[in-house]
């Protein structure tokens, strides 16, 4: 079950729209939800998704209720890195552009159709439209993203991103300098009120920390810096938007680069470069890397200090 507050931004806004933001659905398919009692309002079950909501109320879906068609199925053609694999995780390496699992205008070709392909057991655990997947990454990002085999693994890993103790460090390029080289952004996120599709910091958002220190600048092709994040916390697009926010949008950020060059990169720079959790079997604290992506690490060869 999912459960969401409605935001300030969304006050007024019909119960299939919030549905379809907070499902990854479309409207059609929210209302579908609703309609198969998939979904509550403050605890009741909603019979229309015509109901405008304000801001404060609880909504839940659930993601088995969901209307599906059919659900993922393996191609061996999608192509993604495997750190590491045992009986009870698989450590991937996504590349960039690679949708994790199908949603709304994404059904086919992402990493869940790739994973499946190569390790069919995956199919049963957990939703069967996020095979294995108890955590993600925006298409757009690279690196190291783990996969539950196991329903044991998967309520373990989960339980860990939700209470923190596993933990993931970014390698990110942003404009300008930081004034303080070691610094924790602590702002709370939510949909932005201007544009719901959107996160921003709000006043009544979610808590959210990120922790981010400076590990490198450089004068060409522009004044930027290198930082390491770590998260405190997992909220969508968190590093993205907080970064922003404290005027150091990420390089190649269409969404929150506040309009800046692209200085020749296609997407964020944003790499997942390191992973730590318990693992599920052994209970032994585990540590994996990746190296930046070979398109940023390209980036980063034509930068001078």
């Amino acid at each position: 079950m999912i459960t969401e507050e409605v935001p300030a931004a969304l006050d007024g806004q019909r119960l299939d729209r919030i549905v379809a933001l907070i499902g990854d659905l479309s409207r059609s398919d929210a209302a579908r939800t609703i309609a198969a009692d998939g979904v509550t309002v403050d605890g009741e079950p909603a019979t229309s998704g015509k109901v405008r909501l304000i801001a404060g109320q609880m909504v839940s879906v659930d993601p088995a209720k969901f209307p599906v068609t059919e659900f993922p199925g393996p191609d061996a053609a999608v192509e993604f890195g495997v750190v590491h694999e045992d009986d009870q995780v698989i450590v991937v390496d996504k590349p960039p552009g690679l949708v994790v699992h199908p949603g709304a205008g994404n059904m086919t070709g992402t990493l869940a159709n790739g994973l499946l392909a190569r390790f069919p057991d995956i199919e049963p655990v957990g939703d069967r439209m996020r095979p294995g997947i108890v955590h993600r990454l925006d298409s757009g990002s690279s690196g190291l993203l783990v996969v539950a085999r196991t329903p044991h693994a998967a309520d373990v890993l989960i339980s860990q991103f939700a209470d923190h103790s596993a933990t993931r460090v970014y390698d990110a390029m942003v404009w300008g300098v930081p004034e303080a080289p070691h610094g924790i952004i602590d702002a709370p996120l939510g949909r932005s009120r201007s544009d719901p599709l959107r996160m921003a910091v709000v006043a009544d958002g979610r808590p959210s920390r990120t922790d981010y220190r400076v590990v490198g600048s450089y004068s060409t092709p522009a004044t930027v810096s290198r930082l390491e994040c770590r998260l405190e916390t997992g909220r969508t697009h968190q590093i993205r938007v907080h970064l922003s926010s404290i005027n150091h949008p990420l390089l190649g950020d269409p969404t929150y680069g506040q309009r800046r060059p692209t200085l020749g990169l296609e997407r964020p720079f944003l790499h997942a470069a390191q992973l730590q959790f318990d693992h599920p079997g052994t209970g032994e604290r585990v540590t994996f890397h990746s190296p930046l992506a070979a398109d940023l690490q390209a980036w980063l060869d034509r930068a001078e200090p």
